[in-house]
């Protein structure tokens, strides 16, 4: 009698953690924190972005890929990072990337170091989309900003979307799969300083219909930094 209670007590715990994981697949999420996002004073996360750099060379494709790591791109900077759904897509396009790229002089002398723009595509694809929205490259050998004023993060594996509690799946609504929820974020020295989600819950919301773009903007990021250095 003790080994059949045992049997059945194993067969309940395995049916639950079996339903638990299809739940999980289901909904396209396996860890909750990939959708609770960080909160000011918290450290961003330590990720390899796969990009491509410029290499000196007369071919036709001159660039070769390199790891970049988080810290080469916040430690020891205070910089602004706007994350978006998507490169191509209508909103970045027309109005989140075009912000900052219009607004790049400005909050770079608000104590800015640098600015970036970061989407869940790989480098190949945010290359072309720079191109595409009329950003200048900069053809220096060895740089990995690709471009003059904003530079385009690859997150292609989305794993500082998920470090940021940012991963948002668009199956349903958009076809799109694992993307970033859309945000902007200051931060010094590896530190979320300040933080905009966009949405009423202030969280990603999966195969949302609605793409809210109400504050991660260029002005609303202007109208923190300056009330910051004005203090």
């Amino acid at each position: 009698m003790n080994k059949l209670v045992s049997v059945f007590i194993l067969f309940t715990s395995l049916t639950h953690i079996s339903a638990s994981l299809l739940q999980e697949c289901e909904s396209g999420l396996s860890d909750a924190s990939w959708t609770t996002p960080l909160k000011e004073g918290d450290t961003v996360p330590s990720v390899t972005f796969k990009n491509r750099v410029r290499i000196d060379t007369e071919d036709d494709n001159p660039f070769d890929w390199l790891d970049v790591t988080s810290e080469d791109y916040f430690k020891g900077k205070r910089v602004v990072l706007f994350a978006l759904p998507g490169a191509f897509t209508p909103t970045c396009s027309s109005s989140h990337l075009p912000g900052y790229e219009d607004a790049y002089d400005k909050i770079k002398s608000l104590g800015i170091d640098e600015i970036y723009c970061l989407s869940v595509n790989d480098a190949f694809v945010m290359r072309q989309w720079g191109i595409y929205q009329g950003l200048e490259e900069d053809y220096t050998p060895g740089s990995i900003g690709t471009f003059m004023k904003v530079k385009l993060i690859p997150d292609g594996a989305a794993s500082f979307t998920r470090g940021m509690g940012m991963s948002t799946i668009w199956e349903k609504e958009r076809g799109f799969g694992e993307r970033s929820w859309r945000y902007s974020v200051v931060i010094d020295d590896m530190k979320v300083e300040k933080i905009f989600v966009e949405g009423e819950t202030k969280a990603p919301v999966q195969d949302s219909g609605p793409d809210p773009f109400l504050v991660s903007d260029a002005e609303t990021m202007v109208e923190y930094l300056t009330s910051v250095q004005n203090k």
